[in-house]
């Protein structure tokens, strides 16, 4: 019952990020041409577009990434694991999990530490703190432990996480 709980809100999780990653990547598009439109046509390039694009993309990238985590879209021993005995290849994958889990809250711990120390700057070209480009990894790192727990108790359960996108 729990499990199905905490499966439910890593599912809305991960389908939030998805939809939030599309959106920012639309945002990304829309920035790129407003600035290819202002230079060649207005002939004055807007400086906050390329800042806001390139800040968009640290957000796309993290959450694109989280979704891959937990959706197993990240890069795998697959060909190993199907060779293996069943019990071997249970403690590969609970090992595997674990140790993109602790990849995950070592992100977290290097963003928030890079966030902090960079807040007090403020960006050249928008109006926001320069730590704000860390708070991406902040998030995929937190996503990606979380995503991470969900596959080892899953395994554990001898079920399986299905993806929020079938």
């Amino acid at each position: 019952m729990v499990f199905k709980m905490f499966t439910r809100v890593c599912a809305a999780l991960s389908r939030l990020s998805l939809i939030l990653a599309v959106a920012g990547l639309l945002i990304v598009v829309l920035c790129v041409q407003w600035q290819v439109f202002g230079r060649y046509v207005l002939n004055d390039t807007p400086t906050w577009a390329e800042a806001l694009a390139m800040l968009l993309v640290l957000f796309v990238t993290a959450f694109g990434v989280a979704v891959g985590v937990r959706d197993a879209g990240h890069i795998g021993l697959e060909s190993l694991l199907v060779l293996l005995p069943d019990h071997w290849r249970r403690r590969l994958e609970l090992l595997i999990h674990a140790l993109v889990a602790l990849f995950g809250a070592l992100m977290v711990r290097g963003g928030f530490t890079w966030a902090q120390a960079k807040w007090a700057e403020k960006k050249p070209m928008l109006p926001v703190p320069d730590g704000i480009d860390y708070v991406p990894l902040i998030l995929a790192g937190a996503l990606i432990v979380l995503f991470s727990i969900e596959h080892i108790v899953a395994i554990l359960r001898d079920e399986e996480v299905k993806p929020v996108w079938n």
